[in-house]
């Protein structure tokens, strides 16, 4: 088979279409080994549908599903136009939170995401208060003066205990500095695209930053978050890194 690995922000993806939905758990934990296979965050697979561009099954590296993931999206946006499954510079698809627009520019892309929810504003753990903010997927959201210590026991006990992905984060010169400890990888990622959002969501909320900010999660690539008449848009840049044919 033949699948295209893109970078989006320091995530990375294994992306292939296909005609058919099925579980495909296996072979995303084969592609997306970092040592005996192709190496990647997570699998995306595209799937035709009646309505939309396509619709999208994500899976994390441990085969697990995600209904959502931002920096994919915008990935994956870039791969349907390139394949001709999306047109004039647009893709709209489903995935399991919802239909996600995403503009194409060059490589440069910006998705819609899905309406925020808060479900918690006062969650106290380990001294500190944190949000729950769900953004297609869950996400705990702490924020500090400094972020260049992270603590991922203490990550990985919060993201089993709430079920969430757990996102520490800073404000300096106007700017948001974000890392993220993601389920379903089970480590700290080098970006994360819903972590980001959900800490600007919160940021927003409580009035630390106005309705446009540059985002920079550990990769150290920026990434564009704003927010205008009710939609949390999110933009950056993306690249193909290879196409391969793979026997996994």
């Amino acid at each position: 088979m033949t699948v295209t690995k893109y970078n989006a922000s320091g995530n990375d993806f294994i992306i292939f279409h296909a005609e058919l939905k099925k579980d495909r758990s296996d072979q995303a934990i084969k592609l997306c080994h970092r040592h005996s296979g192709v190496g990647a965050d997570g699998m995306v697979v595209l799937i035709p549908h009646d309505e939309y561009d396509f619709e999208w099954e994500f899976y994390n590296s441990d085969g697990s599903l995600a209904s959502m993931c931002g920096n994919a999206s915008r990935a994956v946006a870039h791969y349907a136009h390139e394949m001709g499954i999306s047109i004039n510079n647009e893709s709209i698809f489903l995935t399991g939170a919802g239909v996600i627009r995403a503009k194409i520019n060059g490589d440069y892309v910006i998705s819609d995401m899905v309406p925020p929810k808060i479900i918690d504003q006062e969650i106290s753990e380990n001294g500190e208060m944190w949000w729950l903010i769900d953004t297609g997927v869950p996400h705990l959201v702490a924020f500090r003066d400094n972020i260049a210590s992270f603590d991922l026991l203490q990550a990985r006990e919060l993201r089993e205990k709430y079920n969430a992905n757990v996102n520490i984060a800073a404000i300096k010169d106007g700017k948001l500095y974000v890392r993220t400890y993601e389920r379903g990888v089970e480590d700290e990622t080098l970006a994360c695209g819903t972590g980001m959002v959900a800490c600007f969501v919160r940021a927003h909320k409580q009035g630390l930053l106005q309705s446009q900010v540059q985002v920079f999660p550990k990769s150290g690539e920026e990434i564009d978050i704003r927010y205008n008449e009710e939609i949390y848009s999110f933009g950056g840049r993306v690249s193909k890194i290879f196409v391969a044919e793979v026997f996994i």
